[in-house]
């Protein structure tokens, strides 16, 4: 009878009927507290569940009980995953290597989490050791590919991924995975066909769905160029994007400081500090302006989630303010109607990137109200003054210098 419901239970979680299997297996449960298989898949059922918090517990009642037994090793490995607690699920996955060096799925789950902590040539490592014990393991298949395309070997990425794919025609993430790094390699419309067929297959892969998005974006030019520099800040370690992040920041600076101390420069440096402030600039306006016009396209709209969606309205309404001050200010000419157009338009930076960081939501969910009061100050303050530079104005823009610095912070921080 246990095997009975065992086996009901494996076909349950295969066909994502989550609730089901765990009615079955609180009932075995209920009959035997200490039966460390039915605590293990109920932590596989909260797992898949997206429940971390329980599956964590069922998980260490399990290896209460068995606590050399691998396979609840690498169950905690893959919650702590899930939760991008890093450092922890890599000590869970080595302990489960030691344990049983054999197993080829826990050298590819290492490889997916060296592959998060950014180390690439170990995670390339890693999956060719899971595939030395399963050339036809998926996940590390897919992890090899990754790995490879990080380490600019995309001919082997691909040939690697194309097998995986023959493995299995018809699997959503693989697919996803390979869209990913078509889109990366910079080929959008070959990206598209596969979040397509992914889709096709799973159409709640939200890995496909953000890739589809990306892919539908990058038909644009602009969104190409700031995709390729994406993917270029992502693969970097904290460290060195703040190196980059800086040194842009400080090399504007020289410049602006070359360009104040030398006149026959001054006409060849000004416009390309120009070009450089708008270039910075851009790279915080154009995920929300993007999300913006997907937002008001017919079809395009069902693909953002609600946080997008409400982002894109809030980052929307910013730039109807901003268009309202600016052509107000031409006609009436108060300095207070221009103050408004520059708050309207500075105020899609921290709208447009209010849920850029799902650690430290309230962070950047109440800086921009802040960054609304103080702006709407310094709007009433000018018209009371005519003086566009004020208390409150000045105020605002060193807000507004200083969330960029902590919104780094806080993504980079995330990210790594």
């Amino acid at each position: 009878m246990l095997d009975i419901s065992l086996q009901r239970v494996e076909v349950l979680l295969q066909q994502e009927r989550y609730a089901e299997a765990e009615e079955i297996l609180q009932g075995l449960f209920r009959n035997d507290p200490t039966d460390a298989l039915v605590l293990s898949l109920l932590g596989e059922v909260k797992l898949q569940s997206g429940d971390y918090a329980a599956a964590h517990h069922y998980a260490d009642q399990s290896m209460g009980i068995e606590p050399n037994n691998p396979r609840l090793h690498y169950l905690k490995a893959r919650v702590n995953y899930q939760e991008h607690k890093l450092k922890e699920a890599i000590t869970y996955i080595d302990e489960a290597i030691q344990l049983d060096p054999e197993d080829a799925d826990f050298y590819a789950m290492k490889a997916a989490i060296l592959l998060q902590q950014k180390n690439f040539q170990a995670a390339l490592d890693a999956a060719d050791e899971a595939l030395d014990l399963d050339a036809e393991n998926l996940l590390a298949l897919n992890m090899r590919t990754t790995a490879l395309q990080k380490l600019d070997r995309k001919e082997d990425a691909f040939l690697t991924i194309e097998g995986a794919l023959k493995e299995d025609p018809n699997n959503s993430y693989t697919h996803s995975n390979y869209g990913w790094n078509l889109l990366e390699a910079g080929d959008h419309k070959k990206a598209q066909e596969h979040f397509k067929l992914a889709l096709q297959n799973d159409p709640n892969n939200e890995y496909a769905q953000q890739g589809m998005v990306q892919a539908i974006k990058a038909g644009n030019p602009l969104y190409r160029i700031f995709l390729k520099y994406s993917f270029f800040m992502t693969n970097l370690t904290g460290r060195y994007q703040w190196g980059v992040i800086i040194g842009f920041y400080v090399g504007v600076r020289l410049l602006r400081g070359l360009a104040e101390s030398n006149e026959a420069l001054r006409p060849f440096l000004i416009p390309l500090i120009i070009l450089l402030t708008i270039v910075a600039f851009s790279t915080w306006i154009i995920t929300p302006v993007s999300n913006l016009l997907f937002r008001l396209h017919p079809y395009g709209k069902y693909m953002l989630d609600k946080q997008e969606i409400k982002s894109a309205n809030l980052v929307g309404l910013s730039l109807a303010v901003s268009a309202i001050g600016f052509i107000t200010y031409l006609i009436a000419g108060s300095a207070g109607w221009l103050v408004l157009g520059f708050l309207g338009f500075t105020l899609t930076v921290p709208l447009g990137t209010m849920y850029a960081s799902s650690k430290n939501k309230q962070v950047l969910l109440w800086y921009p109200a802040g960054m609304a009061i103080v702006g709407a100050l310094a709007v009433m303050e000018t018209f009371r003054t005519e003086e566009l530079f004020n208390g409150y104005s000045t105020a605002y823009l060193i807000g507004l210098f200083a969330y960029q610095w902590i919104a780094n912070a806080l993504v980079i921080r995330e990210n790594n």
